[in-house]
């Protein structure tokens, strides 16, 4: 409550002008300040990840498999205890205690030691004053996860990660808690790997989910009170953010969390963003960056997401169930107590809010 003189102004979240405002209003009601969102249902979840009664679960990753796309995998972290590798029946198929990683992305094709390898990145903040990137190999047939070393990746406490490729090189954008990202450059070709931060980019608060678009060669970063921003990805490129949307309690109601890309045939390509505080996920164009609309993940077959984290999307043939694209969202709220990652065709999500199909 703010007092001035003998008035006193309560604070309503009129134009939601204060950070953070709306997520202290109860859920209903941040509903229905926020933009109108449509339905989806989940086709599939994965099991719960191990720590029960916690807030576990945090981001998803996706390989799919060109040959035989229903043989596609999912990572997951459980971020007090390591990496799941899921198939797209949502069955545990590895796990791997790496301890406390938040996020993950990962890489087909890279090349480890010469060999063309599927790269998994993750987020590692075992030591909260220094953050790493760890780093292991998947394996497409058993799905088993093998750690290839971790690389430095700056002072603070590793939060957001993602991949981006540049001219040949793979890079590593490590969101910092406190909202500074380090752009590291991998190097996988020695029998250990190393990195080294070529750049540094600055967001005043507390950020993580980020996604890098390839083909423009942009970085997409959740400043997790104050809305979607977009960087240079290039090495070279400057280092000024450029505000794509606010989290206004509107399009976006915070906490923004997870960012992801819709990288399919064709110019229709789409930036995702968790909408956290209304249980939503909000979609705009990557040509324009313009809003396109909204949705949220309803009970059906499966139950609904309440308090995303992290997100993921890969289009594409995943099979019968997912014939045009997969995304996957933690789901914060889960019956019995632990966390899980819901499943959704992305087909389903375009006909929803009547993208082109």
């Amino acid at each position: 409550m703010f007092r001035a003189a003998n008035f006193v102004l309560v604070p309503a979240c009129l134009s939601l002008l204060l950070a953070g405002c709306a997520t202290e209003l109860p859920i209903a009601e941040r509903i229905a300040r926020a933009t109108p969102a449509v339905t989806v249902v989940a086709r599939g979840e994965t099991v719960p990840v191990g720590s029960a009664n916690q807030d576990a679960a945090d981001d998803p990753a996706i390989w799919r498999n060109p040959a035989l796309p229903q043989a596609s995998l999912i990572v997951g972290t459980d971020k007090k205890a390591g990496l799941y590798a899921y198939d797209l029946d949502g069955k545990i198929r590895d796990f791997f205690d790496a301890g406390r990683v938040n996020n993950v992305d990962l890489r087909a094709e890279v090349l480890v030691a010469g060999t063309p390898r599927i790269v998994v990145a993750a987020s590692d903040r075992n030591d909260i004053a220094q953050a790493k990137i760890a780093l292991f190999t998947l394996d497409p047939d058993s799905a088993k996860l093998t750690p290839l070393g971790t690389v430095p990746a700056g002072s603070g406490e590793a939060y957001g990660i993602c991949l981006g490729q540049s001219e040949g090189t793979l890079y590593a954008f490590m969101v910092l808690k406190d909202g500074t990202i380090h752009q590291v450059a991998l190097d996988l070709a020695g029998p250990s790997p190393a990195g080294q931060i070529v750049r540094t980019m600055e967001l005043a608060t507390q950020s993580e989910g980020c996604v890098v678009d390839e083909k423009t060669q942009r970085l997409y970063v959740a400043e997790e009170d104050v809305g979607l921003w977009r960087f240079d990805a290039r090495p070279t490129g400057p280092t000024v953010p450029i505000k794509i949307a606010a989290a206004d309690g509107k399009n976006i109601v915070a906490d923004a969390e997870g960012v992801a890309l819709a990288d399919g045939p064709g110019d229709a390509r789409y930036i995702l963003v968790s909408s956290q505080g209304d249980n939503a996920y909000t979609i705009f164009s990557a040509s324009d960056e313009a809003y396109v609309g909204r949705f949220r993940i309803a009970a059906g077959t499966f139950g609904a997401t309440e308090e995303t984290d992290g997100i993921e999307l890969i289009v594409g043939d995943f099979g019968p169930a997912y014939p045009g694209g997969l995304f996957i969202a933690q789901d914060g709220i889960q019956a019995g107590g632990a966390q899980n990652f819901k499943l959704v065709a992305w087909d389903d999500i375009k006909a929803a809010i009547g993208l082109a199909p």
